[in-house]
C-alpha cells in the first residue's frame, strides 16, 4: 500500500508532536543550566512509567514512519 504524500505528512506531524509531549514533559522536570542544557546534578526524579509511555509512544510512531518509509518509497535503512 502506497502512502501518499498528505499521508506521510500527517505521520511526520505526528511525530513531531508526539516528540514535543516528550520534551514537554522533561522540560516541566529537570531543571536547565545555561543554553538550555539539561541539569542533572540535582539528581532529578521523574516518574518511570510516565517516561516510559511518552518513549514507547515516540519510539512507536518513529518505527511506524521508518515503515512507511522503506516499504512504500524503497528508501534503504
Amino acid at each position: 500500500m502506497l502512502f501518499s504524500r498528505d499521508d506521510v505528512q500527517r505521520e511526520v506531524d505526528n511525530l513531531i508532536k508526539i516528540r514535543n509531549e516528550f520534551y514537554n514533559y522533561l522540560d516541566q522536570n529537570i531543571p536547565k543550566k545555561d543554553f538550555n542544557i539539561y541539569d542533572f546534578s540535582t539528581k532529578p526524579t521523574l516518574d518511570a512509567e510516565e517516561v516510559y509511555q511518552l518513549f514507547f509512544k515516540l519510539d512507536y510512531q518513529a518505527r511506524k514512519l521508518r515503515g512507511i518509509l522503506v516499504n512504500d518509497y524503497k528508501l534503504k535503512p
